[in-house]
């Protein structure tokens, strides 16, 4: 008789984290909270440097990479898909808070998801064709629940 393999678990992907809080409003989420969220997302390692920015540095980016005009509340710089992915990504507070407030979430929850979107970014994933953007959301969504989130793509009650 033979014995059938276990599994090996999955290896946890490493993460070297550095965030920096350009923007002085109300408080974000702490290094802890945004690490998890991104270990949740990550399916290799990483070195990823996060920033918290204001409306202002978040046009300013947006503008100058994206050529829009107007604060989004995250964007994703990719450096280099190769080795340990190596990347920025850029959270808009007070647009955080603002659609926070209109969806009727709490803004963890919401910075939660922006911070998976923008890992998932990181990792290759995109939304410019249908078929991607439900891809995404499905793995957002799944990523989400399992950190104790709501789906964020279901209109709250």
């Amino acid at each position: 008789m033979s014995a059938t393999p276990k599994p090996r678990p999955r290896r946890q992907p490493e993460l070297a984290l550095n965030i920096q809080y350009g923007f002085g409003a109300a408080t974000p989420p702490s290094r802890a909270r945004f690490g998890t969220w991104m270990r949740a997302a990550l399916t290799r390692d990483a070195h990823i440097t996060l920033r918290v920015v204001g409306a202002r540095e978040a046009r300013k980016l947006n503008h100058r990479y994206r050529h829009r005009d107007y604060a989004t509340n995250v964007l994703t710089f990719v450096y280099s898909d190769g080795g340990p992915l190596e990347g920025d990504i850029a959270i808009c507070a007070p647009v955080v808070a603002r659609e926070a407030r209109a969806l009727g979430i709490s803004r963890e929850a919401h910075y939660a998801h922006l911070t998976v979107h923008g890992v998932l970014h990181l990792q290759g994933h995109d939304h410019q064709r249908t078929r991607d953007a439900e891809r995404m959301e499905r793995l957002e969504t799944r990523i989400l629940k399992a950190l104790g989130y709501a789906d964020p793509y279901q209109p709250t009650e």
